[in-house]
C-alpha cells in the first residue's frame, strides 16, 4: 500500500520530506579602468535548513555563470547570472563601475558592484538587491589630478570597502563559510577595486573574489563555482566566478531516484550530499 502511494521507495527506505540547501549565484565582472575600475559584486548567497520536497517531482538546478569583465568604459562589468534550486533563486552579482560618466557607479545585484574612481567625485557602489543575499559595493574616489581608485565589490558577509585615497582602492567584501558539503568552504567574495596608478589595488574578498589591477593591468578573475566577483581593472575588468548549488539530508533516507548535471554525490557524517557545478535536476 505504501509503495503505491510513494510513501516508500522500492528499497523500503522513505524519501526525504525536507532538504537543506545552499544556492550561490554567479559573481559579476569588474569595471574597466582608466580611472580605476570598481570590483564586481559577489553572487547572491541563500541557505536554509528545511526546504520541502515531494517524491516523484523533478527539481531544477541552475548554475549561474560569472559575468564578463568590462573591456570598454562604455559599459559596466556584466552582472552575474542567477542560480536556482527549485523555487529558490539567488541573484547574480552587480557589475563594477567603469570610467565614464554614464557607467561609473556600481550595478545592483546579489551583492553590489564597486564604484569607479572617476569624474573628480566619489562614485557610489551598487546596492544588494534583492536584500538579504549579500552586501553593497564600495565607492570609488578621485583626486582630479590623474590618480583614481575603484571601490570593492560587496561580498556575502561584508560590504565592499570604499577607496580610501586616490591611490588606495577598496577591498572586496568577504564571503560566508558553509559546511553543507562536508567541509568548510567560503563562498561569495567581492572583487577588489582597480587603480589608475601604481598604487595599492583592492584585494579580493575571501570566498573567491578577484584582486584589482593597476595602471593598464586587468583585474583577477573570481574563482569558478564560488560566486566571487571579478577584480576591477587599471585596464580591463576581470570576469566573475560561476555559482554552485548544494543540497543535503540525513542518510537514513533513500538516495535520489535520478539526477542530471553530474552532481558530486557523497555520503558522510550522517548526510547524503548532492553538489552541482553544472545545471541539472534531481528527483526523489
Amino acid at each position: 500500500m505504501f509503495a503505491a502511494k510513494n510513501f516508500f521507495l522500492a528499497s523500503g527506505v522513505s524519501a526525504p520530506s525536507f532538504v537543506e540547501y545552499l544556492v550561490v549565484a554567479g559573481g559579476a565582472g569588474g569595471g574597466k579602468g582608466s580611472f580605476g575600475g570598481g570590483g564586481g559584486g559577489a553572487g547572491g548567497y541563500r541557505t536554509a535548513a528545511s526546504f520541502s520536497v515531494t517524491a516523484g517531482t523533478p527539481l531544477t538546478v541552475t548554475i549561474g555563470a560569472g559575468g564578463a569583465g568590462a573591456t570598454s568604459t562604455g559599459a559596466k562589468g556584466v552582472n552575474g547570472s542567477d542560480s536556482v534550486f527549485s523555487s529558490i533563486t539567488s541573484a547574480g552579482g552587480g557589475g563594477g563601475g567603469s570610467g565614464s560618466s554614464t557607467f561609473a557607479t556600481g550595478a545592483d545585484g546579489g551583492s553590489g558592484g564597486g564604484g569607479n574612481g572617476s569624474l573628480g567625485t566619489p562614485q557610489a557602489g551598487g546596492a544588494a538587491s534583492p536584500s538579504g543575499q549579500g552586501n553593497a559595493g564600495g565607492s570609488g574616489i578621485a583626486s582630479g589630478i590623474g590618480e583614481n581608485a575603484g571601490g570593492g565589490g560587496g561580498g556575502a558577509s561584508a560590504v565592499g570597502q570604499n577607496a580610501t585615497s586616490a591611490s588606495i582602492s577598496g577591498n572586496g567584501g568577504n564571503g560566508l563559510a558553509s559546511s553543507i558539503s562536508g567541509s568548510s568552504v567560503t563562498y561569495g567574495g567581492g572583487g577588489g577595486g582597480g587603480n589608475e596608478v601604481a598604487g595599492t589595488t583592492g584585494t579580493g574578498g575571501s570566498g573567491g573574489g578577484g584582486a584589482g589591477g593597476a595602471v593598464s593591468a586587468a583585474g583577477t578573475a573570481g574563482t569558478a563555482n564560488l560566486g566571487g566577483g571579478g577584480g576591477g581593472g587599471g585596464g580591463n575588468g576581470a570576469a566573475g566566478g560561476s555559482g554552485r548549488v548544494i543540497i543535503r539530508y540525513a542518510d537514513t533516507f533513500a538516495a535520489a531516484t535520478s539526477t542530471t548535471g553530474s552532481p558530486t554525490i557523497t555520503v558522510a557524517g550522517g548526510y547524503r550530499v548532492y553538489n552541482w557545478t553544472a545545471s541539472g535536476s534531481i528527483t526523489f
